[in-house]
């Protein structure tokens, strides 16, 4: 599906992202500030960093996100849900949980519906599963996903980004599985405005991205583009 130009505002779909293990107070400055500015849906940072966001973007728009068992999964369930709650007293309105895989592969879908069912029910906030999908079969991101939803989240993520992107294959999928029921964030390696737009033509409610100036600028570059066309 091409997708040279479009009339979709990319910019409230954002998770304005910063979670390399270098990140400092300073960039987290820098990245609120960018939130705020290009009205981002959020910012997504490390669980050290969330009560500074918080009190960077009060009274703002964008939401403050963190990263919860990032990125394998495979802390217990009680790391988990203290971090969450943790985040959520430190101002966190959006929590990107990461599931056990190993779980999953071995069918203990009980153990991940109760890790997930008890962080949506303790904190409140808004979680977004990540399911790791290019890790997992076409079956076992169908069941991740059933599960997922029947346990509250509002979203699922495609991935960590440590372990390969969002495709535009996995969020099809993703939307045929959900029907709309859940929000699609599709993160990890989007690197140009045409794949953004591709993955919300495809379902995805939701981009993941450190490179999200960068996909402005391209935007507004081929905007220039194309006003210069006779």
């Amino acid at each position: 599906m091409a997708a040279n130009y479009s009339d979709i505002d990319i910019a409230p779909f954002i998770d304005h992202s910063l979670l390399m293990p270098t990140a400092t107070p300073e960039q987290v400055e820098q990245w609120c500030e960018e939130a705020y500015r290009f009205n981002f849906a959020a910012v997504c940072l490390h669980p050290c960093y969330v009560k500074q966001a918080a009190e960077l973007l009060h009274g703002k728009q964008p939401q403050v996100c963190t990263v919860i068992g990032f990125p394998m999964g495979a802390t217990t369930s009680a790391v988990k849900l203290y971090e969450a709650q943790e985040a959520t007293e430190n101002g966190a309105t959006e929590l990107d949980l990461m599931i056990n895989l190993g779980w999953l592969k071995v069918g203990n879908t009980e153990a991940i519906h109760r890790e997930i069912a008890e962080i949506c029910e303790e904190t409140g906030q808004t979680v977004k599963v990540i399911l790791e999908t290019n890790l997992l079969t076409d079956a076992e991101k169908k069941l991740a996903a059933e599960i997922s939803m029947e346990a509250g989240a509002g979203f699922l993520k495609t991935s960590t980004g440590w372990n390969g992107g969002a495709t535009v294959a996995d969020v099809r999928l993703l939307k045929e599985i959900t029907k709309e029921r859940v929000g699609i964030k599709a993160s990890g390696g989007i690197r140009t405005y045409n794949e953004a737009i591709e993955l919300i033509l495809v379902g995805a409610t939701r981009l993941g991205t450190s490179r999200s100036i960068d996909l402005i600028r391209q935007r507004d570059n081929l905007e220039r583009g194309q006003k210069l066309l006779p």
